[in-house]
Order: structure tokens, then C-alpha cells, then sequence
């Protein structure tokens, strides 16, 4: 239970992270500043269920493409987001597919560092 809600925390703040660069880089990329939260919690949510949907129909029908499933999954998550949230505004088709590259690459990089920063600040917090 307690690896889950780890790696829950972590793929949380990982969209936070992605969210939060693709709105400091990009003009046309805009969070609300009180709805940080709410839209990392749909996004996150949505590239959490969309993800191994678009795998399995990828891995079924295009294998070839397999490796483009994130990029997939963080632009449908991003435009239903966009729909379902006042607080996320994209403007311009440049926008939308920098604002995907940025989201899944910062994204990745945090989940991928992340642990690594939780599992010192335990470990430090346990020898203290």
C-alpha cells in the first residue's frame, strides 16, 4: 500500500511538474493559478487511465508505434483536460504540440528523478 502511494505522489507531482514548465515556457499555455491542483489531478487521472488503453490498442493494431504512446496520451489528456477545466487555456496548434512535447519530456524527467529525491529525504530523515 505504501509503494502505491508513492508512486501515486510521484506520477501526481511528475504532471505537476510537466504542467508547470509548459506554462512558464509557452505564451499561449496558461494555468489559472488557484487551479494548479485541479488540473494536475484531471490530467493526471486521464494520461493515468489513457496510457495503457492507447498501448493496448497500439500494441494490437500498430506495434510500429509503440514508443509514441506517451506523446499520444499526454496530447488526448491535455486537450480532455482543456475541455473539462476552466483553468487550462491553449491557444494555437504550435502551442498545443510544443505544450505536448514539454509536458510528457518535464514529466518524464521528474518521474524519473522524483524517487530518487523521496528516497534520500527518507533515508536522511531515518538516520537523524
Amino acid at each position: 500500500m505504501i509503494r502505491f502511494l508513492i508512486r501515486t505522489a510521484i506520477f501526481f507531482l511528475s504532471a505537476l511538474v510537466g504542467l508547470a514548465v509548459a506554462d512558464l515556457i509557452l505564451d499561449g499555455f496558461r494555468i489559472d493559478v488557484g487551479s494548479y491542483i485541479f488540473v494536475a489531478v484531471i490530467f493526471a487521472l486521464l494520461q493515468g487511465i489513457l496510457s495503457p488503453l492507447i498501448l493496448k490498442m497500439v500494441h494490437k493494431n500498430a506495434n510500429a508505434f509503440i514508443g509514441g504512446v506517451g506523446l499520444v496520451s499526454t496530447f488526448v489528456a491535455l486537450f480532455i483536460t482543456n475541455i473539462i477545466s476552466d483553468g487550462l487555456t491553449i491557444t494555437g496548434v504550435s502551442t498545443w504540440i510544443l505544450a505536448t512535447l514539454i509536458v510528457w519530456l518535464a514529466g518524464a524527467i521528474a518521474a524519473f528523478l522524483l524517487p530518487f529525491f523521496m528516497v534520500k529525504r527518507v533515508a536522511d530523515e531515518r538516520r537523524d
